[in-house]
């Protein structure tokens, strides 16, 4: 199979039909990888040049997408926002009331460590083709940093949801080795960051593939570079969880700033911007109404091609690629399955997650600018009623018919693993800057935007307004003037509960405490079901050294669902050895 590929890729007239088996069968060399050593190939037969070289990248691609249905069930079950529904297994419920067995599956690292351990691999022969001159060092840079990046990511998530962890980088042949404590023993995960943090800082190469690399291509509407980990958002999540927090803004600031020279003024003012609404077309990622209609509620931009819920159910096209940093597609015709309809769907799926009461609690207890006393990212977008139960409706866009909200086609089950976009990013850059005592830009990115945060009414002359005047990476224009004409690169940014069309989120005492609060709240009403609650929990409360943080919001979910037990789990969940799941596998 992995020749098949080869002989595809050397073939130029095919490269497009190849880098379409990314597309649609990141699985594609995933036979490869799980026979056994010695059925395997051998490295001179399978890492012969730069062709061979990608297929394995696209492998272990293939293997990573095994991981989306346990990403988002962890990091969602085990926090606020999520729970259980009259079908879901006895191992889902634990997850829930944080009662885990030692044999539950959504508990297992064995598929971690099977995806870490064939970047292991994949790594070592890169090393191997670079000595023998079978890729140029800028070949073997973009892909090593790739698959090591995405090494860190993986191990990250290791530590969020298990604590104590091996960290192993070297090849072994057995996978239950890993087990084995006395051979590979466990380190703690403030340990396992600095570990991640020194290795994926001296990657030589953080920008995405450029546009001459054979895994950078657009084809038949998907942009491949979406596809592979963001180091650049990585390096930035490491720095935010380790306490380097102006770090962890370069970082950000960098993807943010991704297109300010391009020479177009899509990419340049709206690429990762959270652009303002477009009122008059509505062709935008906003909470918005038919113009002159605000007042009436029937009235919202609901719809797949426009708004806030476009994003997750639109094609690939330029307004998509605004917002998303990091998404894999699912495609009904290929492997692997396309796990979330059976997850949310009560509709030819399995019904076995549902938001929680919390959540909806969160959403509702917000009011939009024109007095409306509800978040629309919730009920209207984020779920929706459908036959009495409340439905996730996030990954089911692409696969419920809009209007009737039956399957579109049954066999048809396409969709995303979300896994970054440009929201994700803004309400991360606020809690660094935020911590790194940049309050009123943290609070700007929450609420209305750079423009809104530093203009002056009533100035005509917007020379020395509406920017912050700092140095990087708190460097923001977002001027937008006539007399003289202005525009800087940021005056169409609105913030992002500007473009959600909310009252602004008030400070409250201390500065920083109550913008933090407001940043990881609204970090639920944004985020919600896209795999980040656990951990944005486990992050601040662990930096507050403030278990409650975290135990509170999950009483609160059991509690209002009337779950006897609430006051257990929280009591389990002051002590923080106990947010963590054993580390065992069959």
């Amino acid at each position: 199979m992995i020749t098949t590929i080869r002989t595809k890729i050397k073939n130029s007239t095919v490269v497009g039909l190849w880098l379409m088996t990314i597309v649609v069968s990141l699985h594609s060399c995933q036979d490869y990888l799980d026979v056994q050593p010695q059925d395997k190939l051998s490295g001179d037969q399978v890492y012969r040049n730069i062709y061979d070289a990608d297929a394995a990248v696209v492998g272990i691609y293939g293997k990573f997408m095994g991981l989306a249905e346990k990403y988002v069930i962890l990091n969602e079950m085990r926090a606020d926002l999520m729970t259980t529904t009259r079908n879901s297994s006895p191992y889902l419920k634990e997850i829930s009331e944080h009662n885990v067995s030692a044999n539950n599956p959504y508990a297992n690292p064995k598929d971690y460590y099977e995806v870490i351990l064939n970047c292991n691999d994949v790594l070592k022969n890169f090393d191997i083709m670079l000595a023998n001159k079978k890729f140029t060092q800028a070949q073997y840079n973009q892909r090593y940093a790739d698959i090591g990046a995405l090494r860190s990511w993986v191990y990250l998530q290791l530590g969020i949801q298990y604590g104590n962890v091996p960290y192993i980088t070297d090849p072994i042949e057995n996978l239950d080795d890993v087990k084995n404590s006395s051979k590979y023993p466990r380190i703690p995960f403030d340990q396992l960051l600095d570990k991640l943090l020194t290795f994926t800082t001296t990657l030589t190469y953080t920008s995405p593939y450029d546009s001459a690399n054979t895994l950078n291509i657009n084809v038949d509407g998907y942009n491949t570079a979406k596809f592979f980990v963001n180091k650049e958002c990585l390096l930035g999540d490491l720095n935010l969880w380790k306490g380097n927090y102006n770090e962890a803004a370069k970082h950000y600031k960098t993807v943010m700033e991704t297109s300010t020279n391009s020479g177009t003024d899509t990419e340049r003012y709206d690429n990762y911007r959270i652009k303002y609404a477009e009122v008059a077309t509505n062709n935008d990622f906003a909470v918005g109404y038919v113009r002159y209609s605000e007042q009436d509620a029937r009235s919202l931009i609901n719809n797949n091609t426009q708004g806030w819920r476009s994003m997750f159910a639109r094609s690939r096209d330029v307004l998509w690629n605004t917002e998303w940093i990091w998404s894999l597609p699912f495609d009904s015709k290929f492997s692997p399955k396309n796990p979330f309809i059976d997850i949310f769907s009560n509709r030819s799926g399995l019904y076995l997650a549902k938001p929680s009461q919390q959540a909806i609690s969160l959403w509702n207890n917000n009011k939009q600018r024109n007095g409306f006393p509800y978040d629309a990212r919730g009920q209207k977008f984020s779920y929706t009623v459908i036959d009495g139960d409340e439905v996730i409706m996030k990954y089911l866009y692409k696969f419920l018919n809009p209007v009737t909200l039956n399957p579109a086609d049954a066999f048809q089950t396409g969709g995303d693993w979300f896994l970054y976009r440009a929201a994700k990013l803004h309400l991360r850059y606020a809690e660094a800057a935020n911590r790194d005592n940049k309050h009123k830009i943290a609070d700007a990115i929450l609420n209305f935007g750079i423009k809104a945060a530093y203009d002056v009414p009533g100035t005509i002359d917007v020379t020395n307004i509406q920017k912050t005047k700092d140095a990087f990476p708190y460097d923001f224009d977002a001027r937008q003037g006539d007399f003289p004409f202005y525009r800087g690169n940021w005056y169409r940014g609105t913030g992002i509960r500007g473009r959600a069309y909310l009252e602004r989120a008030p400070v409250v005492g201390d500065s920083l405490i109550s913008i933090e609060n407001n940043i990881i709240n609204e970090d639920a009403l944004e985020l919600a079901y896209e795999g980040n609650r656990w951990e944005d929990l486990v992050r601040v409360a662990l930096r507050r050294k403030n278990p409650a943080f975290l135990a509170d919001k999950v009483y609160d979910k059991l509690n209002k669902e009337g779950n006897s037990q609430a006051s257990s789990v929280r009591t389990k969940l002051m002590n923080v050895n106990n947010w963590y799941l054993p580390f065992t596998w069959q």
